[in-house]
C-alpha cells in the first residue's frame, strides 16, 4: 500500500524513524520488500535522479508497482531523492510518486526558499508531500558532490524561517553526516547538539538525516578480502539513530550500505565460483542478504514490529 511520507511521519514522530532506502534494480527492490515485511516495518523507497535514468524511469516504477502486488501487506511511500527542479516537476506530473525532495541547498537562502516554494505549491495541488534541505552535506552521491570546505551545518536560527516561508513538509538537516562511504575522520560524529537546537525552533516537525549509512566495517573487510580496495571508510554509528529520534528525526536515508552488501555478495561469489556466469546465482544470494540487512536496520531505527499499528492508524 503506497502512502505519503506525511502519513508515515505522523505515526512515527518521536517514536521511531522510518528507513528510507535507495534502489536501482529488481534485486534491490525484492530484498527491500522482503526485509521490511519480515521485520513488520513501514518504509520509504527512494528513487534518485540517477536511478531514474539508469535504464528508464518507467522500468523501475513498473518493478515497484509489481512489488506492491506481490507484497500486499507492505506499507510504504515512493520518494524522489535529491531531485532538482525539473526532476521534481516530472515526478509530480507522473502521478506515481507520493513524495519528492527538492534539493536547492546549494543556492543562497532566499533562492532555496523560492525554488522550494514553487515545488511545494505544485506538489500540494496534487496531494504530494515535499522534503527540502537546509545546510549542505559533504561527500559524493551520484550527481550530488560537495567538497568538505563547502559543506556546512544547518543554522538552527534559519530553520524555522525556512519551513514557514517555503511550506515544506519535512526538512533534511546537515548535522555532521556526509554522503558516500567516507563520512567521518578521526573522532567526528553526529552533532546532536545542533539537532536539538533545530528541534527547538521546529517542534513537532519531521526532520530528515541524509548520509546515514553506517558503512559496516565487516562488509568493507570482506569486500577488500575479495579484491576490493576500500580504505579509510567510516559511517554513522547505528546506536545514534535512537538518540536522534526524540530530537525530531523521523526519516533516515540509507544508500551506501546497500551498495556495500551488493558488492560484497558479488565479489565473494565470483571469487569463490569463477566458473559461474549465471547472474541469477549471486542475485538470489543478494536478495536474501539485503532482506536481512534491511531487517537489521529497522531494529536500529525502532520501526520493526510497528507495521500492524501503523496500518491501523492509517
Amino acid at each position: 500500500m503506497i502512502v505519503t511520507t506525511k502519513e508515515l511521519f505522523k505515526a512515527a514522530y518521536q517514536k521511531f524513524a522510518i528507513g528510507a532506502y535507495n534502489i536501482n534494480n529488481l534485486e534491490q527492490c525484492m530484498g527491500l520488500f522482503r526485509g521490511n515485511v519480515d521485520s513488520d516495518a513501514p518504509f520509504i523507497i527512494q528513487i534518485s535522479k540517477g536511478a531514474r535514468s539508469y535504464t528508464d524511469k518507467r522500468m523501475l516504477e513498473g518493478i515497484i508497482r509489481a512489488a506492491d502486488e506481490v507484497f500486499p501487506e507492505a506499507v510504504f511511500a515512493v520518494h524522489l531523492d535529491h531531485g532538482d527542479y525539473d526532476a521534481c516537476i516530472d515526478c509530480i506530473d507522473s502521478g506515481f510518486y507520493s513524495s519528492v525532495m527538492i534539493d536547492a541547498s546549494g543556492e543562497p537562502f532566499d533562492e532555496n526558499i523560492r525554488i522550494t516554494r514553487e515545488i511545494v505549491e505544485r506538489a500540494h495541488a496534487k496531494g504530494i508531500v515535499v522534503e527540502a534541505e537546509l545546510g549542505q552535506l559533504g561527500g559524493v552521491e551520484e550527481h550530488v558532490s560537495v567538497d568538505e570546505k563547502n559543506a556546512h551545518l544547518t543554522d538552527p536560527d534559519q530553520a524555522g524561517e525556512f519551513v514557514q516561508r517555503s511550506g515544506c513538509d519535512s526538512l533534511a538537516v546537515a548535522i555532521g553526516t556526509s554522503h558516500g562511504a567516507y563520512k567521518f575522520s578521526g573522532d567526528q560524529a553526529l552533532r546532536l547538539d545542533v539537532l536539538a537546537e533545530i528541534q527547538k525552533r521546529l517542534p513537532d516537525f519531521p526532520l530528515v538525516m541524509h548520509g546515514s549509512s553506517s558503512v559496516p566495517q565487516e562488509e568493507v573487510a570482506r569486500i577488500n578480502a575479495a579484491g576490493g580496495a576500500m580504505k579509510g571508510t567510516k559511517g554513522v554509528d547505528e546506536e545514534d539513530f535512537a538518540k536522534a529520534v526524540p530530537l525530531g528525526v523521523t526519516k533516515v536515508n540509507i544508500d551506501t550500505d546497500g551498495r556495500l552488501v551488493w558488492t560484497r555478495v558479488h565479489r565473494e561469489f565470483f571469487r569463490d565460483k569463477p566458473e559461474k556466469f549465471d547472474l541469477r546465482d549471486p542475485g538470489k544470494i543478494f536478495m536474501a542478504e539485503y532482506a536481512k540487512f534491511i531487517a537489521h536496520k529497522n531494529e536500529k531505527l525502532g520501526s520493526a514490529r510497528t507495521l500492524k499499528w501503523v496500518r491501523e492508524l492509517l
